[in-house]
Order: C-alpha cells, then sequence, then structure tokens
C-alpha cells in the first residue's frame, strides 16, 4: 500500500470521532477552569494533562497536533498560528544571540526575510548557500552553529536537496536539522531522513482551501543515549531533557517561544485544517500526478517551464530517486519579462491571482513585483527570481484545462 492510501485511512479515521460527535470538537475557550490549587499546580508543572491556557494550546488543537506528528512518525507536534509561527517557533526555541543558521536552497520570501533581516537585528547571523554546496555547508560549520535549515523543495527556484547527504552532514557535526515540509506533505518524510525538526504551512495543501491560516512544527524524540542535544551546544535543554526525556522538545519550544511570543493556533483554524487533512492524500495524489503532465505539456509547446520531472532539470534524478511521490504543487514559467508575465497571468481565465499556494484550485503569482519586491537584484539572482518568473500552484482541475488556459495566455 502506498503511503497515500495508508493515509487517506489514518486520517479519516483519526480526525473523526465513532462515539458522539463525529465531526472533531470545536473548543474556543481562551481559558479554563482548573478546579482546585492542587490541579492547577498539576497543570501548570506538566504532571496533570489538562489544558493550561489557549495560548499554550487548546483541545482542538491538540487533536490537530497528535495527528500530525503521527502523520511525520514525531514525538509530538506545537501548532501555530500561521507557517512562518512554525518557522520562527522551531528556529528561535534553539537560537540565542551570536547564534548561527546555515540555510540551504531556494527559500519562501518571508523565510528568507526572517534570517537575513529580522534575525539579524538580534545577533544571530545566517549563511546562505545552495542545496549542492555540500562541502561549503562543513566548512561553514562551527561552535556557533545552532541550526540548519532548509525547504524540501525552493520555493520558487525549484532544485531539490538532497536531505539526506545534508542530514548526515548535521548528524555527524551535532547540529540541529530543520525542514520546512509545507510544499510536500506525505511525499517527504524528513523525520526518517535525519532532520530532527519539521515545519509547515498547514495554511497550504494540508488545509487545501485558502480558509484557515495555520502552521505546524513536528519534533523527533530525544534518544535515551547519545543525542546531539544532549551537547555543550545546547546546553540549555538540560533542564528539559532531566524533566521530559524524549519529550523535551516541544516544551522548551512551548516555553522559548510559544509562550513568550504567542504565535498560538486558533482554535477555530485547528478545526478546519482537521477537516482538510481528511482529504490531504487524495489531494496530494491527485496534484503530483497532474503536474507531471502539465509541466510535460508546456515545455513541448515551447513555453520556459521549471520542474524537476523535466529532463532538462539538474535534479531530475534526483527527483526520481528521492521525490518518486512527487514534489508538491509547484511549477515556474519564465515568461522573459515582466511585460510578458503580466499578459499571461491576466490573459489566463483558470488561474486565481495570489500569494498562496497549495490551494484546491490553480494559483499564480508574479515573484518579482509581489513577494519579493523589496529584496536587492543579488538576492534576487540567488533566490532564482527573474523579472519574467511567474509561480504556479497547480489545483485540483482538469489538467487538460489548465494546460489549455495556459497555452492560450502564452499566445
Amino acid at each position: 500500500m502506498n503511503k497515500f492510501e495508508e493515509y487517506a485511512t489514518k486520517f479519516v479515521q483519526s480526525v473523526g470521532s465513532k462515539e458522539g460527535a463525529v465531526s472533531p470538537v470545536l473548543t474556543t475557550s481562551a481559558s479554563f477552569g482548573y478546579g482546585s490549587a492542587e490541579n492547577a499546580e498539576g497543570i501548570f508543572d506538566g504532571s496533570i494533562k489538562k489544558p493550561l491556557y489557549s495560548r499554550m494550546g487548546n483541545p482542538t488543537t491538540s487533536k490537530l497536533e497528535s495527528i500530525m506528528a503521527e502523520m511525520d512518525a514525531g514525538i509530538g507536534a506545537v501548532a501555530t498560528s500561521s507557517g512562518m509561527g512554525a518557522t520562527t517557533l522551531a528556529t528561535i526555541s534553539l537560537l540565542s544571540s551570536g547564534d548561527e543558521i546555515i540555510s540551504i536552497g531556494g527559500l519562501f520570501g518571508g523565510t528568507y526575510a526572517l534570517f537575513s533581516e529580522t534575525y539579524s537585528r538580534f545577533g544571530i547571523k545566517t549563511h546562505f548557500f545552495d542545496v549542492d554546496e555540500l562541502q561549503e555547508i562543513k566548512n561553514r560549520i562551527n561552535d556557533d552553529t545552532k541550526v540548519i535549515f532548509l525547504e524540501s523543495v525552493g520555493n520558487p527556484n525549484m532544485r531539490l536537496p538532497d536531505i539526506k547527504a545534508i542530514a548526515n552532514i548535521a548528524n555527524s557535526a551535532g547540529v540541529a536539522l530543520i525542514v520546512d515540509n509545507t510544499i510536500t506533505p506525505l511525499s517527504i518524510s524528513p523525520l526518517k531522513l535525519g532532520a530532527d525538526i519539521v515545519v509547515y504551512s498547514t495554511t497550504k495543501i494540508i488545509s487545501g482551501n485558502a480558509s484557515a491560516l495555520g502552521g505546524c512544527a513536528v519534533f523527533r524524540a530525544i534518544n535515551d543515549g547519545d543525542d546531539k542535544f544532549k551537547s555543550t551546544r545546547y546546553k540549555f535543554l538540560d533542564k528539559f531533557i532531566n524533566k521530559m526525556g524524549k519529550m523535551a522538545l516541544i516544551p522548551n519550544a512551548k516555553k522559548r517561544a510559544l509562550r513568550d511570543f504567542g504565535m498560538s493556533a486558533n482554535a477555530q483554524a485547528s478545526y478546519q485544517t482537521l477537516l482538510g487533512l481528511e482529504t490531504l492524500p487524495l489531494r496530494m495524489q491527485r496534484i503530483n500526478s497532474s503536474i507531471e503532465l502539465i509541466a510535460k505539456e508546456l515545455d513541448k509547446n515551447g513555453l520556459n517551464i521549471n520542474h524537476p520531472s523535466l529532463s532538462k532539470h539538474p535534479h531530475n534524478e534526483r527527483y526520481k530517486q528521492d521525490f518518486s511521490d512527487g514534489c508538491g504543487t509547484l511549477l515556474t514559467i519564465d515568461m522573459g519579462s515582466k511585460e510578458a508575465a503580466y499578459k499571461f497571468i491576466n490573459n489566463s481565465k483558470l488561474a486565481t491571482i495570489t500569494a498562496n499556494i497549495g490551494d484546491s484550485r490553480t494559483l499564480v503569482l508574479h515573484m518579482a513585483s509581489t513577494i519579493y519586491s523589496d529584496f536587492d537584484k543579488g538576492t534576487r539572482e540567488f533566490l532564482g527570481i527573474t523579472d519574467g518568473l511567474i509561480r504556479v500552484s497547480i489545483g485540483l482541475e482538469n489538467p487538460l484545462d489548465i494546460i489549455q488556459d495556459f497555452l492560450n495566455a502564452a499566445k
């Protein structure tokens, strides 16, 4: 049984209930009564597993977290208010002033700005590398390196990292590896490939219909024996490891990030995300099948398409070997100029012009004039942003309809 079929069963069985309300229960209370002073003490020290305060999570969000953790074979998860919230929680919970990040590959503009602009204001330095600069990455690691970060698929440069090779580098050096798996849930399982934390914008394909803003970070268990998180590099984790053992990364994230920065998930959004999870395997399988056909046909008809399934792509062999279940909803079209890109976008009758990705609908956006409009020329070149670049997120429509619409738009 392939993983899409496996999770088609798991998700609908996990989200729904056999007794009482079938649909997940939506708990909208901001606070919770503890019943007694003794219970309050136990809830705050973690010995009693009951809701503390909705900034730290509520029952609806907890259900979402448990299913997300199971999806990625993690020991637990923390849901957040957005994908950027998940990235911030996962990284800042491991970082202090003077620490360094190694960021690999193409990056979503918000993540790049977080690392290059915001964190630098607080004394955290980021070094940026292409996905294939493995020796340079090894050489860059030092005692201050706390995080190696990458996207499973470069958004929007469509370059594919060798996640196993990078995980080997991170694990050999004793550095945490965080993978943004927003584009490839189910298709790729980063924790099984050697990552420590996986982050998602659940707003995208996991929810799937542009109705719920959210994010999630999934954590691996701390090993009983040797573990990189027991080293002096992560000395601040000792108190959590001593108290929580395998679960230590979760209270660390909640207390060093969620509690203090407040990127908490909204119960309504968690509920809507749970509903989206029920159909995620079906939607992922459909879109991964459609996108290969669309990329091939558009490329054959003379459009400048960037997608790893095409033989001309520099990572086509990696795509066939490591991404056999697909690499998500994205492809790009380079029309050569801003004017030509605008003409294409405005001529399309099918695509929705928006900054979102992973929707049930096909979405398009001109990159240089929107998400990357305030980035300098050198940064745009590094991230693969050209004047004519259009990012396309393929939806659930008939792929032949998408092909015909795009060919008409390009005339």
